[in-house]
């Protein structure tokens, strides 16, 4: 069977022949993403080079993904930042959209302006456990209906508060899905149920939204938002199927022009003796989006979480030199390095939005000192026992040492409290088809496992 894959992004659009019958890749294109006109002329200019490159084929299927248009905004709110609040905002990610912000408590009218002005896609509406607090997330509810713009709602909060927010989304005609409570039990996560209402709602209304619709018209399969299909593909690795091995504990890191995103899949469990987890536990298969870390559209705000004067001493060039660069790119994200200098610097950048997303990501591991003598407290998932390290995204995929660039993610004495991975074997996508093997992963996990396993480079 030959597949065809399409990844629609907000750059580029990426194809992937590939021959199930081998398990091999035929060959792999990209155009010019033309989300502004017609997704198809940008698909149809990438099939044309595909063409010129293995030939004119018949596919039996063609399947897509997508992160167009800036891909899926999400604002989620929550009721406390470190329960409810947090676990919206891990549903959200793992449903493959971008949380832009996490709001919690009552929601106040400067915050309901700063939700309206980020005119998400979708709000995730959560707060307080089955039968606990209704009157944050009902006060929240009314506060989102007044809101003008072509949002959907996502409840998946209280269920005793259920039956007045959604007489109050009907009385001002707000679309809305409802969903389980994302944390039904205090800190029991359940967050499967929001990401499938998250993923309903993309297709059904957010694929018109961003013009995609003529694609989902000659496509095989619903079109999934590309960090999904990732996130798809990343699991497949780290499980295996019946009949292959998969990796196991990985991390990838997928490093774009706006955002960095990270997946991890692990138990993230202690895995130290005297240290106990505190807070709320984080799922086995977890993705974070760090929307200021990018290498283009995000270069400012992520220099200036990076240090001029830290990456100047890095690379060795001048505060200044660093800044120039950014303004460079900053006036133009199409930039591409023209000399040593500036290789330099963007390379040594790349090295700081992996290493600061990976702090973000992993957990983190403080002493504390009890009646019982000393003991380590851990928030968030210990990754440090990670076996694989997975790095994807043309600043990765483009790096003159990519193998240099994905090892700031490991653990560093720059940071001694952060749990994040000690010796993991590194892998680089260089073909860039981590998207489509997740596409493929729904139909064909085997074959698509095997790709990947043939197709990354190991260092």
């Amino acid at each position: 069977m030959k597949i065809l894959t399409a990844d629609f992004g907000s750059t580029f659009t990426k194809l992937t022949a590939i021959d199930t019958n081998t398990a091999t890749i035929l060959g792999t294109s990209k155009s010019f993403t033309t989300i502004s006109s017609d997704v198809t002329i940008g698909f149809n200019k990438a099939l044309d080079i595909l063409n010129n490159s293995i030939g004119s084929i018949k596919y039996d299927k063609i399947l897509a993904s997508s992160s167009a248009a800036g891909g899926l905004k999400m604002v989620s709110v929550g009721l406390v930042p470190d329960l409810t609040a947090k676990a919206s905002r891990l549903a959200a990610n793992s449903a493959g959209a971008k949380v832009i912000k996490t709001f919690s408590y009552e929601l106040s009218k400067l915050e309901t302006d700063e939700i309206q002005s980020i005119n998400p896609d979708i709000i995730l509406l959560t707060g307080g456990i089955d039968g606990g607090n209704q009157k944050v997330i009902l006060h929240n509810a009314n506060a989102i209906s007044k809101l003008k713009g072509n949002f959907l709602v996502v409840y998946a909060g209280n269920k005793s508060a259920l039956e007045e927010a959604e007489s109050i989304f009907k009385k001002n005609n707000i679309e809305f899905e409802c969903c389980a409570n994302v944390m039904p039990e205090f800190n029991k996560l359940n967050i499967e149920p929001a990401k499938k209402a998250i993923r309903n709602l993309f297709i059904k209304n957010i694929i018109s939204a961003k013009g995609l619709d003529k694609v989902q018209a000659f496509v095989h399969a619903e079109i999934v938002p590309t960090p999904l299909a990732l996130f798809n593909a990343s699991l497949l690795l780290s499980k295996g199927t019946k009949k292959q091995k998969g990796l196991g504990d990985l991390m990838v890191f997928d490093v774009g022009g706006a955002t960095t995103d990270v997946y991890s899949m692990c138990d993230g469990t202690p895995n130290t003796s005297n240290t106990f987890l505190q807070g709320l536990r984080e799922p086995f298969a977890k993705r974070s989006v760090e929307g200021d870390i990018g290498m283009r559209y995000s270069l400012s705000p992520l220099v200036t979480t990076a240090s001029p004067d830290d990456i100047a001493d890095v690379c060795g060039y001048t505060s200044t030199d660093i800044l120039n660069w950014v303004d460079k790119c900053t006036k133009n994200p199409e930039t591409v390095p023209t000399n040593e200098m500036e290789k330099i610097i963007d390379f040594t950048i790349s090295k700081f939005a992996i290493e600061i997303s990976a702090d973000r990501h992993c957990g983190t591991s403080t002493k504390s000192f009890t009646p019982m003598g000393e003991v380590n407290i851990q928030f968030g998932k210990d990754l440090t026992a990670v076996t694989a390290l997975i790095g994807t995204g043309g600043p990765v995929i483009n790096s003159p040492y990519p193998k240099e660039t994905l090892k700031s993610s490991c653990y560093s004495l720059k940071n001694l409290n952060s749990l994040r991975p000690t010796n993991p074997d590194l892998y680089l996508d260089e073909k860039y088809i981590f998207s489509s093997m997740g596409l493929l992963s729904v139909s064909h996990p085997d074959v698509a496992l095997k790709i990947m396993i043939n197709e990354f480079i190991k260092y």
